[in-house]
């Protein structure tokens, strides 16, 4: 029989009904029906063509054929469980890769991350610059994005989706903002409403702000952290914004153990 056509839970159901040579027992032990229990029982007898229990006045007895393969078929759940087991290991690695914008590190990000770790001192970070890092190439645990949602991902958002005009004059783009000024954030093809300057990321654009090049819009989130308390008065207003930052990974990622302890801890409080 091919592994793929391996009947795996109308064996399990065998091994449990086996050990207890009772229905009814083994189907309290898997949470079902007796009934059931005796469904996948003929159901495998059919598959097999061979007869596994028989009725007797002291109640279910294994056929010879049925002996004959329990204890290689236990040997084999004992390997699953080796297997399970192996693979939860790896999950519970202390090791992160994580892929967050540069400037998100050092004005959010670095100090809940030490944070953490100072609780738990056996965590290693790998931090990997960019947002859209693909998480299989990178084999990323988490991301943090600057998007208007999750999408096809599972996320957690940080913090308030909010603009905030740091600095005065003329207008700073970032590809997070490249037409700063204007109601539409997609209007980047737009030359009439291009900015005068433009740099790299939002870090960049503070900075510049900061030495007086210009102004600039970037997340409230980041301004706290990279303006400095002498040049607070810098800030402007905060704005609603459609994007926000949010904090993302795929669903087999997101439901580890070792994930979601440092999702609690970076949302804590948010």
């Amino acid at each position: 029989m091919k592994r793929t056509h391996l009947p795996l839970n109308a064996l399990r159901v065998f091994d449990a009904a086996a050990r207890h040579l009772s229905f009814t027992r083994a189907a309290d032990e898997l949470a079902v029906t007796p009934a059931a229990v005796g469904q996948q029982i003929r159901a495998l007898e059919d598959l097999l063509g061979v007869v596994l229990f028989r009725r007797t006045s002291k109640g279910l007895e294994l056929t010879d054929e049925a002996s004959s393969g329990l204890a290689a078929l236990r040997t084999g759940f004992l390997h699953f469980e080796d297997a399970v087991q192996a693979m939860q290991a790896g999950q519970s690695s202390h090791v992160y890769t994580i892929a967050a914008p540069r400037e998100f590190v050092a004005a959010w990000l670095a100090p809940r991350l030490a944070a953490f770790r100072a609780e738990n001192p056996q965590v290693r970070y790998i931090i990997v610059d960019g947002e859209m890092t693909d998480f299989t190439e990178a084999n990323l645990d988490l991301a943090v994005r600057w998007t208007d949602g999750p999408g096809e991902l599972e996320g957690v958002s940080l913090g308030t989706a909010e603009w905030v005009e740091i600095g005065s004059g003329d207008w700073i783009g970032w590809p997070g903002d490249p037409t700063p000024g204007s109601d539409g954030e997609e209007n980047d093809d737009n030359e009439d409403i291009k900015p005068p300057v433009s740099v790299g990321d939002a870090g960049q654009a503070v900075a510049a702000a900061v030495a007086g090049l210009g102004k600039t819009r970037v997340p409230a989130l980041l301004a706290a952290g990279l303006v400095g308390e002498d040049q607070k008065e810098l800030i402007g207003a905060t704005v609603a914004c459609r994007r926000g930052y949010w904090l993302v990974a795929p669903l087999p990622q997101w439901r580890q153990k070792k994930v979601r302890a440092l999702v609690a801890a970076l949302t804590a409080g948010a």
